[in-house]
């Protein structure tokens, strides 16, 4: 892996976002997804499994510098007909409900550069549960588990993806880069700023060689946005 260009948006920056919040929990006028849910998603998976006995998951955004799933071997890859997206609102976690964030997803059309992961056959049904559950929550879900194709420098193989559903209720379309920068420059929640998550992901890309120009230009809007706030 070779070492990243300088990013404007510095962990300093990043650190001028961050605050302190107590977890507000589930809102109780959501629908939540049940275990009986997360079950049939999983067993919908393992059912439409493309064969043979490698599992791939393709990673875009937070999967890839905190997987928190075991893997066996990792390989850079393009999905084609997706693209990364900060497509979908959150009111938890890395946004509140005064302050709402915004999270990707990949949305239809373009195409993502990524990594694939291939996890280990022992387990498999297990794996897939952690996957889905900390990837979906409430209902309509934000993200879709799919099997799609991707490219990787040893042709193309299927993997789960996890793509955005246009039906949810938090989906916010495409925005222009200056929409998404005025609230990724502002928003945080118990776990984090989406500050921080666009700097981890902008950078963990460009370790593994991936430079992705939206994010690239998203980053230095995000910073000149929380520079102008410190200075102002």
């Amino acid at each position: 892996m070779r070492a990243p260009r300088q990013m404007a948006l510095t962990p300093d920056l990043v650190a001028q976002v961050h605050r302190v919040l107590e977890d507000p929990g589930p809102d109780p006028t959501w629908t939540y997804h049940t275990d009986e849910d997360y079950d049939a998603l999983v067993r919908g998976l393992l059912a439409s499994h493309p064969g043979g006995s490698d599992t791939w998951l393709f990673a875009y955004g937070s999967l890839i510098w905190k997987p928190e799933l075991a893997h066996i071997e990792m390989r850079r890859a393009t999905a084609r007909g997706w693209h990364r997206s900060f497509c979908f609102k959150i009111e938890r976690f890395r946004g509140t409900k005064d302050q709402p964030g915004l999270m990707m997803s990949l949305d239809r059309g373009g195409q993502c550069q990524g990594v694939v992961f291939r996890l280990p056959p022992q387990n498999l049904e297990g794996q897939l549960q952690k996957l889905v559950r900390r990837e979906i929550t409430v209902k309509p879900p934000n993200n879709i588990p799919r099997w799609i194709t991707v490219q990787t420098e040893h042709g193309p193989l299927r993997a789960i993806a996890f793509v955005m559903n246009r039906q949810s209720r938090f989906y916010v379309g495409k925005l222009s880069a200056d929409e998404v920068a005025d609230v990724l420059a502002r928003a945080c929640g118990h776990w984090g700023s989406c500050a921080e998550y666009l700097h981890n992901t902008t950078l963990h890309l460009a370790e593994h060689g991936i430079r992705d120009r939206n994010l690239w230009h998203l980053q230095e809007l995000v910073a000149d946005r929380i520079g102008q706030v410190r200075h102002g």
